[in-house]
């Protein structure tokens, strides 16, 4: 299994509504609002690290009211 978190700014009042919206999208493990630079924190995980970007990561980057986003993959050392 692949994971990784996805930090997320989001429009001025949005952060609640994208974080509703992400929750629902198969492969999000957790979603936090936070407070920061970032305003939403997803953790994501999916069987293979191509699926995870294709499957996931994409399909969260087309939520509306999203304006940027960085994901940092997991790893285990």
């Amino acid at each position: 299994m692949v994971q990784a978190y996805m930090l997320v700014q989001t429009e001025v009042g949005m952060a609640d509504s994208v974080a509703a919206a992400v929750s629902e999208i198969e492969g999000v493990v957790r979603v936090d609002t936070v407070n920061g630079a970032y305003d939403v924190v997803v953790l994501t995980e999916a069987a293979t690290a191509d699926r995870l970007g294709t499957s996931v990561v994409s399909r969260v980057q087309r939520v509306a009211g999203i304006t940027r986003t960085l994901t940092c993959s997991i790893l285990k050392i």
